[in-house]
């Protein structure tokens, strides 16, 4: 007869077998097995939260898994970015990012918690989101020039609010190419900032088009022009601002990394239904929609970019004259 003690030993050895080939099984599964989790470096109903929500609805069908949204606005991107860096580089932590933390930060930020080409894995780029330049309505200014007329006649009178690295630079380079004198009005994200816009406590922003077009639309904002050189094919009808601003040229990119050293399996499948997502008709028909133009290519062309856009972030902010905070 078998003691009540040996049997409670064997029972117990059963378990431990069998959670070791449960968990062997589990780690041998297919990615992914489980939910992703996108961390973004901006509040929620900002362009980058909406135009990833579209998107990660897509993708997270296509993998078979939930994609889990995380929100960590907050020093201009860098709580998200810190926090991905150090998380487990296995596919299941991921950023989707812009110029905010990974082009402009390591030259308007004193103390970097990051390095943000050494600390990610590039998988993909997913488009640009184009800013524009918005003002309140009770403002008498109907173009660019207008506006410029009207600083340079009262100097200090007028401010502009920024929620992201692309709004401050724009702000500050629109100041010294039209040589006019600008108070800056810092924010955490862009949502807050135009709740003050719309109120009247500041005079005016650069916002990308999908957070501002509705309130430009729904008459609460007044648009003025487009920040890229060229017009915009989602605003055909907005001058840019180079047209008034000779040398105005500025744009904010989006795109998917994760931690560095991740499996080079699991990057080539991200990447390969990411860019199936994004090159969808109607995917990219909503985006437009939304403000954004999307395309995408490969983690190599994105690693690419990211080292270029860092010269291209370094010259804008110098050029600014924005010195480190």
């Amino acid at each position: 007869m078998i003691s009540l003690s040996t049997q409670c030993l064997r029972a117990a050895a059963f378990a431990l077998v069998f959670a070791g080939l449960t968990s062997s099984a589990s780690a041998q599964a297919p990615y992914p097995n489980r939910n992703i989790t996108l961390v973004l470096p901006f509040a929620a109903g900002s362009g980058t939260d909406t135009t990833t929500r579209i998107i990660s609805k897509e993708l997270g069908t296509a993998l078979g898994v939930s994609m889990v949204i995380e929100n960590k606005p907050g020093a201009s991107g860098s709580i998200a970015a810190s926090y991905v860096a150090r998380s487990a580089p296995d596919g299941y932590t991921l950023i989707v990012t812009t110029n905010t933390p990974h082009s402009a930060n390591p030259y308007l930020l004193k103390n970097m918690t990051y390095d943000p080409i050494k600390d990610f894995t590039p998988i993909a780029r997913t488009g640009d989101l184009p800013f524009m330049l918005v003002i309140n309505p009770e403002i008498p200014a109907n173009s660019v020039a207008e506006l410029i007329a009207l600083a340079k006649k009262e100097p200090g009178k007028f401010s502009y609010a920024s929620g992201s690295s692309a709004a401050i630079v724009s702000g500050a380079t629109f100041a010294r190419l039209a040589g006019i004198d600008l108070l800056h009005v810092p924010y955490k994200s862009s949502p807050p900032a135009l709740t003050d816009l719309i109120a009247g406590r500041v005079s005016m922003m650069f916002i990308d088009v999908l957070t501002g077009l509705p309130h430009v639309k729904g008459k609460a904002l007044k648009a003025l022009a487009v920040t890229t050189k060229q017009p915009s094919a989602l605003l055909p009808h907005l001058p840019t601002m180079d047209a008034t601003v000779k040398g105005f040229d500025i744009t904010s990119w989006q795109g998917y990394l994760g931690p560095a050293n991740m499996p080079k399996d699991i990057v080539t499948k991200l990447n390969a239904e990411i860019r199936k997502v994004v090159e969808r008709p109607d995917v990219k028909s909503q985006l437009a929609e939304r403000g954004m133009e999307a395309f995408s290519g490969t983690p190599e062309e994105f690693d690419a970019f990211l080292k270029e856009q860092l010269l291209v972030w370094e010259k804008l902010i110098a050029n600014a004259g924005i010195e480190k905070q």
